[in-house]
């Protein structure tokens, strides 16, 4: 499923979700849409609450740059764009193991203008 990734600071990113792998997750995050809330930063990494309640599914401690995950133990999801603070050199690893849910569709680097507190929603596309 295709969805929409709206800031102030990138205007519309695209992104992809993939029931594929994690399906309890990816469904109750779109069953969860839209959602409009304010990010936080982390490194490379902007995250947001989701509320979704989910457990882990297949659990990743390192992730690939443009991924979408769920982040259980923040109740939050994440979008990867480049290291965080705990990373070792190029690798992009969470605060702790995540369940990826999508990725960014195109470059992610452009989510490096988004700002501590800034608006973000995210929606279906038909």
């Amino acid at each position: 499923m295709k969805i929409r990734i709206w800031t102030k600071a990138t205007g519309d990113v695209l992104g992809e979700l993939s029931e594929k792998k994690n399906p309890k997750t990816v469904e109750a995050l779109i069953e969860a849409l839209p959602i409009k809330t304010n990010v936080s930063k982390w490194g490379d990494e902007i995250y947001f609450s989701i509320n979704i309640n989910c457990k882990l599914e297949n659990a990743q401690k390192v992730v690939n740059k443009g991924e979408i995950g769920y982040w259980p133990s923040g109740d939050a999801l994440c979008i990867f764009f480049g290291p965080t603070p705990i990373s070792l050199g190029k690798e992009i690893k969470p605060a702790s193991p995540v369940t990826i849910v999508g990725r960014i569709m195109g470059e992610s680097e452009v989510l490096k203008k988004v700002l501590e507190n800034d608006e973000i929603v995210i929606d279906k596309l038909d």
